[in-house]
Protein backbone atom coordinates (compact mmCIF):
# COMPACT_ATOMS: atom_id res chain seq x y z
CA UNK A 1 0.00 0.00 0.00
CA UNK A 2 1.26 3.40 -1.10
CA UNK A 3 2.05 5.76 2.01
CA UNK A 4 -0.45 8.99 1.46
CA UNK A 5 1.19 12.23 2.25
CA UNK A 6 -0.54 12.62 5.42
CA UNK A 7 1.24 9.87 6.84
CA UNK A 8 4.35 10.94 5.62
CA UNK A 9 4.05 14.28 7.05
CA UNK A 10 2.61 12.49 10.58
CA UNK A 11 5.98 10.42 10.41
CA UNK A 12 8.09 13.38 9.45
CA UNK A 13 6.84 15.28 12.56
CA UNK A 14 7.10 12.39 14.67
CA UNK A 15 11.01 12.38 14.39
CA UNK A 16 11.24 16.22 14.81
CA UNK A 17 9.72 15.97 17.80
CA UNK A 18 11.36 12.70 19.07
CA UNK A 19 14.94 14.84 18.17
CA UNK A 20 13.77 18.01 20.29
CA UNK A 21 12.40 16.48 23.12
CA UNK A 22 16.43 13.89 22.66
CA UNK A 23 18.12 17.32 22.44
CA UNK A 24 15.87 19.52 25.23
CA UNK A 25 16.50 16.30 27.80
CA UNK A 26 20.16 16.95 27.00
CA UNK A 27 20.27 20.43 27.75
CA UNK A 28 18.48 20.17 30.69
CA UNK A 29 21.34 17.31 32.10
CA UNK A 30 24.53 19.52 30.68
CA UNK A 31 22.47 22.72 32.58
CA UNK A 32 22.03 20.18 35.95
CA UNK A 33 25.71 19.97 35.99
CA UNK A 34 26.63 24.07 36.38
CA UNK A 35 26.02 24.88 39.38
CA UNK A 36 26.62 28.43 38.83
CA UNK A 37 25.24 29.94 35.52
CA UNK A 38 26.04 33.96 34.88
CA UNK A 39 24.65 35.31 31.29
CA UNK A 40 26.19 38.80 30.73
CA UNK A 41 24.10 41.31 28.13
CA UNK A 42 24.19 44.70 27.87
CA UNK A 43 25.17 47.31 25.05
CA UNK A 44 28.64 47.96 25.96
CA UNK A 45 31.22 46.42 27.81
CA UNK A 46 30.08 42.87 27.98
CA UNK A 47 33.59 40.94 26.91
CA UNK A 48 34.96 43.00 29.26
CA UNK A 49 32.69 42.04 32.78
CA UNK A 50 32.49 38.71 31.41
CA UNK A 51 36.15 38.52 31.62
CA UNK A 52 36.38 40.56 34.93
CA UNK A 53 33.77 38.33 36.45
CA UNK A 54 35.28 34.78 35.24
CA UNK A 55 38.64 35.87 36.70
CA UNK A 56 37.73 37.01 39.35
CA UNK A 57 35.64 33.88 40.04
CA UNK A 58 38.72 31.85 39.62
CA UNK A 59 40.76 33.87 42.11
CA UNK A 60 37.96 32.38 44.63
CA UNK A 61 38.95 28.85 44.07
CA UNK A 62 35.78 28.22 41.37
CA UNK A 63 36.52 25.91 38.40
CA UNK A 64 35.37 28.80 35.97
CA UNK A 65 34.55 28.65 32.31
CA UNK A 66 33.46 31.57 30.13
CA UNK A 67 32.54 32.79 26.55
CA UNK A 68 32.85 35.56 24.83
CA UNK A 69 31.62 37.09 21.91
CA UNK A 70 33.16 40.53 21.31
CA UNK A 71 35.55 41.55 18.90
CA UNK A 72 36.80 37.90 18.41
CA UNK A 73 34.53 35.27 19.90
CA UNK A 74 36.47 33.29 22.74
CA UNK A 75 36.19 30.34 24.94
CA UNK A 76 38.11 31.53 28.30
CA UNK A 77 39.44 28.02 30.36
CA UNK A 78 39.97 27.15 34.05
CA UNK A 79 43.00 28.90 33.78
CA UNK A 80 42.21 32.13 32.34
CA UNK A 81 43.65 30.76 28.57
CA UNK A 82 41.97 31.89 25.88
CA UNK A 83 40.85 29.85 23.23
CA UNK A 84 39.82 30.74 19.34
CA UNK A 85 36.51 29.71 18.56
CA UNK A 86 36.22 28.63 14.93
CA UNK A 87 33.11 29.09 13.04
CA UNK A 88 32.38 27.32 9.94
CA UNK A 89 29.07 29.31 9.37
CA UNK A 90 27.81 32.43 10.55
CA UNK A 91 27.21 33.09 14.52
CA UNK A 92 24.16 31.77 15.48
CA UNK A 93 22.98 31.32 19.50
CA UNK A 94 22.84 27.46 19.04
CA UNK A 95 26.34 27.86 19.49
CA UNK A 96 25.44 28.50 22.78
CA UNK A 97 23.69 25.77 23.72
CA UNK A 98 26.55 22.83 22.06
CA UNK A 99 29.22 24.95 24.68
CA UNK A 100 27.28 24.54 27.29
CA UNK A 101 27.39 20.97 26.87
CA UNK A 102 31.00 21.43 26.73
CA UNK A 103 31.36 22.75 29.89
CA UNK A 104 29.16 20.58 31.41
CA UNK A 105 31.08 18.00 30.33
CA UNK A 106 34.33 19.59 32.25
CA UNK A 107 32.06 19.31 36.04
CA UNK A 108 32.87 23.16 36.16
CA UNK A 109 31.63 25.27 39.72
CA UNK A 110 30.72 28.16 37.13
CA UNK A 111 30.05 29.15 34.12
CA UNK A 112 29.95 32.71 32.51
CA UNK A 113 28.13 33.73 28.96
CA UNK A 114 27.99 36.90 26.90
CA UNK A 115 25.30 37.22 25.73
CA UNK A 116 25.34 36.90 21.75
CA UNK A 117 21.62 37.98 20.62
CA UNK A 118 20.43 41.46 19.80
CA UNK A 119 16.63 40.80 18.66
CA UNK A 120 14.53 40.65 21.82
CA UNK A 121 13.43 37.23 20.88
CA UNK A 122 16.23 35.75 20.90
CA UNK A 123 17.88 37.15 23.56
CA UNK A 124 15.08 35.54 25.58
CA UNK A 125 15.07 32.45 24.21
CA UNK A 126 19.30 33.05 24.91
CA UNK A 127 18.16 33.15 28.26
CA UNK A 128 15.18 31.25 29.11
CA UNK A 129 15.46 28.65 27.18
CA UNK A 130 19.61 28.23 26.42
CA UNK A 131 21.59 29.62 29.63
CA UNK A 132 18.60 29.75 32.66
CA UNK A 133 21.01 31.94 34.55
CA UNK A 134 21.46 32.11 38.40
CA UNK A 135 22.53 35.30 38.34
CA UNK A 136 21.79 38.25 35.39
CA UNK A 137 24.00 41.11 34.42
CA UNK A 138 22.90 44.00 32.64
CA UNK A 139 25.93 46.26 31.88
CA UNK A 140 24.27 49.34 30.56
CA UNK A 141 21.67 50.70 27.88
CA UNK A 142 22.94 53.04 25.05
CA UNK A 143 21.01 54.20 22.12
CA UNK A 144 22.22 51.43 19.86
CA UNK A 145 21.00 48.66 17.41
CA UNK A 146 18.21 51.14 17.63
CA UNK A 147 16.98 49.17 14.61
CA UNK A 148 16.18 46.07 16.76
CA UNK A 149 15.29 47.28 20.14
CA UNK A 150 14.72 51.07 19.54
CA UNK A 151 13.38 53.28 18.55
CA UNK A 152 13.81 54.77 22.18
CA UNK A 153 16.44 54.13 24.75
CA UNK A 154 13.27 52.64 27.38
CA UNK A 155 12.90 49.73 24.36
CA UNK A 156 16.46 49.21 24.65
CA UNK A 157 16.25 48.30 28.24
CA UNK A 158 13.36 46.12 27.55
CA UNK A 159 14.95 44.56 25.16
CA UNK A 160 17.66 43.94 27.01
CA UNK A 161 15.48 43.01 30.11
CA UNK A 162 14.50 39.63 28.46
CA UNK A 163 17.74 38.32 29.85
CA UNK A 164 16.17 38.62 33.51
CA UNK A 165 16.48 35.02 34.51
CA UNK A 166 13.33 33.62 36.69
CA UNK A 167 13.81 33.40 40.59
CA UNK A 168 17.51 34.70 40.47
CA UNK A 169 19.47 37.89 40.69
CA UNK A 170 20.27 41.03 38.50
CA UNK A 171 23.11 42.91 38.37
CA UNK A 172 23.07 46.06 36.53
CA UNK A 173 25.75 49.10 35.70
CA UNK A 174 22.86 51.68 34.82
CA UNK A 175 20.85 52.89 37.87
CA UNK A 176 18.67 54.75 35.66
CA UNK A 177 17.65 51.32 33.93
CA UNK A 178 16.40 50.05 36.97
CA UNK A 179 12.62 51.90 36.87
CA UNK A 180 11.88 50.73 33.22
CA UNK A 181 12.87 46.91 34.14
CA UNK A 182 11.93 46.56 37.77
CA UNK A 183 8.72 44.85 36.52
CA UNK A 184 10.18 42.51 34.81
CA UNK A 185 11.94 41.84 37.26
CA UNK A 186 9.31 41.54 40.06
CA UNK A 187 7.11 39.53 37.52
CA UNK A 188 10.13 36.61 37.13
CA UNK A 189 10.83 36.91 41.45
CA UNK A 190 14.13 38.31 40.61
CA UNK A 191 15.72 40.50 42.66
CA UNK A 192 17.80 43.90 41.29
CA UNK A 193 20.98 45.51 42.39
CA UNK A 194 22.78 48.39 40.99
CA UNK A 195 26.08 48.43 41.12
CA UNK A 196 28.00 51.83 42.00
CA UNK A 197 30.76 52.53 40.42
CA UNK A 198 31.91 55.24 42.62
CA UNK A 199 32.88 52.20 45.12
CA UNK A 200 35.46 51.77 42.35
CA UNK A 201 38.77 53.98 43.17
CA UNK A 202 41.11 55.08 40.97
CA UNK A 203 43.65 53.06 43.06
CA UNK A 204 41.66 50.01 42.62
CA UNK A 205 42.70 50.47 38.50
CA UNK A 206 45.86 51.08 38.39
CA UNK A 207 47.23 47.58 38.53
CA UNK A 208 45.10 46.97 35.53
CA UNK A 209 47.29 46.22 32.19
CA UNK A 210 44.37 48.38 30.17
CA UNK A 211 41.79 51.35 30.53
CA UNK A 212 38.88 49.18 32.40
CA UNK A 213 35.49 51.57 33.07
CA UNK A 214 34.76 51.71 37.45
CA UNK A 215 31.47 50.76 35.93
CA UNK A 216 32.48 47.82 34.59
CA UNK A 217 34.96 46.49 37.77
CA UNK A 218 31.89 47.10 40.13
CA UNK A 219 29.52 45.29 38.24
CA UNK A 220 31.24 42.12 38.12
CA UNK A 221 32.72 42.67 42.02
CA UNK A 222 28.67 42.51 42.60
CA UNK A 223 28.71 39.77 40.67
CA UNK A 224 31.48 37.97 42.69
CA UNK A 225 30.09 38.99 46.15
CA UNK A 226 26.99 37.17 45.06
CA UNK A 227 28.82 34.19 43.95
CA UNK A 228 30.58 34.21 47.52
CA UNK A 229 34.08 36.09 46.52
CA UNK A 230 35.70 38.62 48.85
CA UNK A 231 35.98 41.93 47.09
CA UNK A 232 40.01 41.89 47.73
CA UNK A 233 40.39 38.75 46.49
CA UNK A 234 38.22 39.07 43.30
CA UNK A 235 39.81 42.59 42.31
CA UNK A 236 43.38 40.83 42.32
CA UNK A 237 42.01 38.29 40.22
CA UNK A 238 40.83 40.90 37.61
CA UNK A 239 44.20 42.82 37.73
CA UNK A 240 45.57 39.58 35.80
CA UNK A 241 42.46 39.03 33.18
CA UNK A 242 43.83 39.09 29.83
CA UNK A 243 41.86 41.82 28.17
CA UNK A 244 39.14 41.78 24.82
CA UNK A 245 40.97 42.45 22.11
CA UNK A 246 38.60 45.39 21.95
CA UNK A 247 39.30 46.86 25.11
CA UNK A 248 41.02 50.18 25.63
CA UNK A 249 44.58 50.07 25.79
CA UNK A 250 46.71 53.13 25.42
CA UNK A 251 49.94 53.40 23.34
CA UNK A 252 52.64 55.38 23.15
CA UNK A 253 53.68 56.58 19.59
CA UNK A 254 56.47 58.73 18.47
CA UNK A 255 56.11 60.09 15.01
CA UNK A 256 59.53 62.27 15.35
CA UNK A 257 58.76 64.57 17.54
CA UNK A 258 59.07 62.67 20.44
CA UNK A 259 56.37 60.18 22.26
CA UNK A 260 52.53 60.76 21.95
CA UNK A 261 49.47 58.95 23.74
CA UNK A 262 47.30 57.33 21.16
CA UNK A 263 44.05 55.10 22.21
CA UNK A 264 41.79 53.62 19.67
CA UNK A 265 37.66 54.15 21.04
CA UNK A 266 36.39 52.98 17.57
CA UNK A 267 35.03 49.41 19.16
CA UNK A 268 32.39 52.22 21.27
CA UNK A 269 30.65 52.59 18.34
CA UNK A 270 27.68 55.33 20.31
CA UNK A 271 28.74 58.66 21.40
CA UNK A 272 27.51 57.98 24.88
CA UNK A 273 30.31 55.76 25.33
CA UNK A 274 32.76 57.38 23.11
CA UNK A 275 32.16 60.33 25.48
CA UNK A 276 32.89 58.12 28.58
CA UNK A 277 35.65 56.83 27.02
CA UNK A 278 37.09 60.31 26.61
CA UNK A 279 35.95 61.60 29.76
CA UNK A 280 37.92 58.78 31.71
CA UNK A 281 41.38 59.28 29.40
CA UNK A 282 41.19 62.43 29.51
CA UNK A 283 41.32 62.79 33.34
CA UNK A 284 43.74 59.48 33.76
CA UNK A 285 46.32 60.96 31.19
CA UNK A 286 46.55 64.73 31.14
CA UNK A 287 48.47 66.21 28.28
CA UNK A 288 51.07 69.24 27.63
CA UNK A 289 50.87 68.94 24.12
CA UNK A 290 47.83 68.73 21.98
CA UNK A 291 44.72 66.65 22.03
CA UNK A 292 43.78 65.37 18.56
CA UNK A 293 40.41 63.33 17.68
CA UNK A 294 40.75 61.42 14.96
CA UNK A 295 37.27 60.02 13.00
CA UNK A 296 36.99 57.40 10.68
CA UNK A 297 33.00 57.28 9.03
CA UNK A 298 30.79 55.12 6.99
CA UNK A 299 28.95 56.43 4.17
CA UNK A 300 26.22 54.08 5.09
CA UNK A 301 25.95 55.30 8.58
CA UNK A 302 25.32 59.46 8.03
CA UNK A 303 23.63 59.87 11.44
CA UNK A 304 25.83 57.84 13.20
CA UNK A 305 28.72 60.16 12.23
CA UNK A 306 26.12 63.46 12.57
CA UNK A 307 26.20 62.50 16.27
CA UNK A 308 29.78 61.93 16.64
CA UNK A 309 30.75 65.48 14.64
CA UNK A 310 28.56 66.87 17.22
CA UNK A 311 30.47 65.16 19.88
CA UNK A 312 33.14 66.32 18.81
CA UNK A 313 32.98 69.97 18.55
CA UNK A 314 30.10 70.62 21.27
CA UNK A 315 31.64 68.42 24.01
CA UNK A 316 35.01 67.79 23.57
CA UNK A 317 36.28 70.66 21.96
CA UNK A 318 39.68 69.00 21.06
CA UNK A 319 42.81 71.13 19.71
CA UNK A 320 42.18 69.43 16.50
CA UNK A 321 40.03 67.57 14.96
CA UNK A 322 40.71 65.14 11.33
CA UNK A 323 37.97 63.72 10.09
CA UNK A 324 38.12 60.68 7.12
CA UNK A 325 35.47 59.87 5.28
CA UNK A 326 33.63 61.20 1.48
CA UNK A 327 32.07 64.56 1.12
CA UNK A 328 32.36 65.21 4.84
CA UNK A 329 33.21 68.96 4.57
CA UNK A 330 29.77 70.34 4.62
CA UNK A 331 29.24 68.08 7.44
CA UNK A 332 31.82 69.65 9.97
CA UNK A 333 31.25 72.86 8.49
CA UNK A 334 28.05 72.65 9.70
CA UNK A 335 29.41 71.63 13.29
CA UNK A 336 33.25 72.90 13.54
CA UNK A 337 31.53 76.97 14.90
CA UNK A 338 30.54 75.44 18.51
CA UNK A 339 34.86 75.04 19.13
CA UNK A 340 35.98 77.88 16.80
CA UNK A 341 39.30 76.87 18.82
CA UNK A 342 39.55 73.42 17.43
CA UNK A 343 41.08 73.04 14.00
CA UNK A 344 39.60 70.48 11.82
CA UNK A 345 40.97 69.23 8.58
CA UNK A 346 38.94 66.94 6.25
CA UNK A 347 40.96 63.96 4.48
CA UNK A 348 38.71 62.30 1.48
CA UNK A 349 38.44 58.72 1.80
CA UNK A 350 40.00 57.97 -1.96
CA UNK A 351 43.14 59.93 0.14
CA UNK A 352 46.20 57.61 0.59
CA UNK A 353 46.92 56.33 4.40
CA UNK A 354 50.37 58.60 4.11
CA UNK A 355 48.19 61.41 4.21
CA UNK A 356 46.58 60.65 7.35
CA UNK A 357 50.05 59.33 9.09
CA UNK A 358 51.15 62.92 7.61
CA UNK A 359 48.70 64.51 9.67
CA UNK A 360 49.65 62.70 12.93
CA UNK A 361 53.43 63.53 12.32
CA UNK A 362 52.77 67.24 13.06
CA UNK A 363 51.22 66.57 16.52
CA UNK A 364 53.96 68.03 19.30
CA UNK A 365 55.21 65.23 21.67
CA UNK A 366 52.65 64.59 24.91
CA UNK A 367 49.81 65.10 22.70
CA UNK A 368 46.99 62.69 22.77
CA UNK A 369 45.33 61.44 20.05
CA UNK A 370 42.52 59.75 20.45
CA UNK A 371 40.51 57.58 17.54
CA UNK A 372 36.87 57.31 17.32
CA UNK A 373 34.58 55.89 14.86
CA UNK A 374 34.36 52.86 12.33
CA UNK A 375 37.23 50.14 12.71
CA UNK A 376 36.04 48.04 10.01
CA UNK A 377 38.53 47.95 6.48
CA UNK A 378 40.60 51.06 6.36
CA UNK A 379 40.20 51.80 9.92
CA UNK A 380 41.69 48.09 10.90
CA UNK A 381 44.71 49.15 8.57
CA UNK A 382 45.14 52.28 10.05
CA UNK A 383 45.34 51.08 13.70
CA UNK A 384 47.93 48.22 12.33
CA UNK A 385 50.12 50.75 10.48
CA UNK A 386 50.03 53.11 13.71
CA UNK A 387 51.41 50.62 15.64
CA UNK A 388 54.68 50.42 13.75
CA UNK A 389 54.93 53.91 15.18
CA UNK A 390 55.37 52.21 18.91
CA UNK A 391 57.91 54.16 21.34
CA UNK A 392 60.49 52.13 23.21
CA UNK A 393 59.56 52.80 26.93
Amino acid sequence: MLLTPIYILGGITLILLAVGFYEFYHHQRSLANIPLRIHVNGTRGKSSVTRLIAAGLRAGGLRTFAKTTGTAPRVIDTHGKDRIIHRLRSASIGEQVRLMRFFAQEKPDAVVMECMAVQPQYQWISEQQMVKSHIGVITNARPDHLEEMGPTLDDVRLSLSNTIPFNGKMIVGDTDMVETISQVAEQRNTDILASNETQVSENDLKDFTYLEHPQNVAVALDVCAEAGVERKTALEGMKNVQPDLGALVVQKLDFGNGPILFVNSMAANDPVSTLQIWNFVERRYPVEGETCIYLNSREDRRSRTRQLLQLIFEDIKPDRSIVRGQKMDSMVKHVEYHSPKTSSEVIEETESMGKTIKKFESLPKDSLLFAMGNQVGFGQELIDKLMEYRANG
